[in-house]
């Protein structure tokens, strides 16, 4: 069995990129039953997001001092080489994606949670849709095993929210200081969203060591 621990952020686009390269990558061997597991845990490019989530064009701004439509366009261009096609254009928020993080916590010992993640992703930058909201965590999450009772009491609970929330802070004290971070076996780290070639020899490598 391959392992594979991603450390991700549901409003990087590039941790959406780096998954499903690697995705492509694996192919059938991500399939139920097959000899890989990716096993997904939070990190958090900004924990002090208000619940409500903030402008993302003013937000990106602010941390760059630059117009971000530059940056989209670049991003947009290697979504469309993964196959995402991207579109900044009904992305207008940043949002908070501690609850996100949590659901996709409690889906960790589930087959499920991979499919869930992704559709978190697609749902955010394909959809443009608010990742922050409860209502749309719900809807996203029942067709993953989680109904919605399961989902308000998860993101209800106070004591778990601020698990996955020092969980992730943690990553940064373990020297992952950005996302997408890949590390295979426990044993080989990779930084980024990586080519698809650099991905099969880090496989390679992991499984082999």
């Amino acid at each position: 069995m391959l392992t594979v621990d991603l450390v991700s952020d549901f409003a990087c686009p590039w941790c959406f990129i780096g998954s499903r390269r690697l995705a492509a990558v694996l192919g059938p061997r991500l399939a139920p039953g097959g000899d890989v597991s990716v096993r997904y845990h939070p990190f958090q490019l900004n924990a002090d997001t208000p619940a409500a989530g903030v402008d993302l064009r003013a937000y990106l701004r602010e941390r760059y001092g630059d117009d971000p439509e530059e940056m989209f366009a670049r991003i947009e261009g290697a979504a469309r080489e993964a196959g995402i096609a991207l579109d900044f254009a009904a992305v207008r928020t940043m949002p908070n994606t501690l609850s996100a993080h949590v659901l996709a916590a409690a889906l960790a010992e589930s087959d499920a949670q991979r499919a869930f993640v992704d559709a978190v992703f697609a749902a955010y930058f394909l959809g443009g849709r608010d990742i922050g909201d409860d209502a749309v965590l719900t809807e996203l999450a029942a067709p993953h095993g989680l109904r919605a009772e399961q989902v308000a009491v998860l993101l209800a609970n106070a004591d778990l929210r601020q698990r996955v929330r020092e969980l992730a802070a943690s990553m940064t004290g373990q020297g992952i200081t950005g996302v997408p971070f890949f590390i295979f076996n426990q044993k080989l780290a990779l930084s980024g969203a990586q080519p698809a070639e650099v991905f099969r020899r880090a496989v390679a490598e992991a499984e082999s060591a």
